[in-house]
């Protein structure tokens, strides 16, 4: 019964990294999208956003099943508890990544941005995709000692984002107001993908060490998937 049980963890573990790696999916083609104005690309990330949905749901219903029947404690528990929680967070970066794509969409066949800001852009959509690369690596090998660079990448980001702010408010900006919105829009929802991504390290260091200090305090090493080893 023992194994059947961790199985089931190790389970839920490899259903986040397939989240995480299909919202990491979505958020590359969203920036095809909305950078490059692609109509094609935006309509794929809007339609596969319901399988990020699917995902999250059934992974949500199996951690809620092995609560109900296993009644797991200590590290197995923090182990379900972090999937629930963790679930959302991904489930909301693919929503974040569908928003940009509906953005592109919306303004097609113009693109969303005036061609100043095209360059400021593509350097916010690469650091969150280095970022989703860095949340993946500690979803899969449990070290939370990269953690790190996932804050310096959010750092990095949110840099960029107050940038914004900046480039709106300068003397020299000329573009309409429905743009400014759209401009405004976008950078929140690349910052808040940021968020969430900081928001997993947090958890899968609550899972290694059993203690909410933030990710950059603490420097745990781990291996193996999640799920993986999650009664010892």
């Amino acid at each position: 019964m023992r194994k059947v049980f961790q199985a089931e963890l190790h389970q839920v573990g490899e259903e986040l990294i397939q989240i995480a790696t299909l919202v990491q999916q979505a958020l590359a083609s969203a920036r095809t999208a909305f950078l490059d104005a692609d109509i094609q690309v935006a309509e794929e990330v809007i339609s596969n956003d319901a399988r990020i949905d699917f995902l999250q749901n059934d992974l949500d219903e199996r951690s809620i099943d092995i609560l109900a029947l296993q009644a797991p404690v200590a590290s197995d528990l923090r182990m379900i508890v972090g999937a629930l929680r963790m679930s959302a967070s991904l489930e909301r970066m693919g929503d974040l990544a569908r928003h940009l794509a509906q953005l592109a969409r919306l303004r097609f066949p113009e693109p969303v941005l005036p061609e100043s800001m095209r360059g400021h852009f593509e350097q916010m959509f690469d650091i969150d995709l280095k970022l989703l690369t860095r949340m993946i690596s500690v979803l899969e090998d449990r070290d939370i000692s990269e953690a790190d660079e996932i804050f310096v990448l959010k750092s990095e980001l949110n840099l960029k984002h107050q940038q914004v702010f900046e480039m709106l408010a300068a003397p020299d900006w000329d573009s309409s107001v429905p743009t400014a919105v759209d401009v405004t829009l976008a950078s929140r929802y690349l910052e808040r993908i940021g968020d969430h991504g900081v928001s997993v390290a947090r958890k899968v260091s609550y899972l290694v060490t059993g203690d909410w200090a933030p990710v950059s305090d603490t420097h745990p090493t781990g291996h193996g998937h999640i799920g993986a080893d999650a009664g010892e």
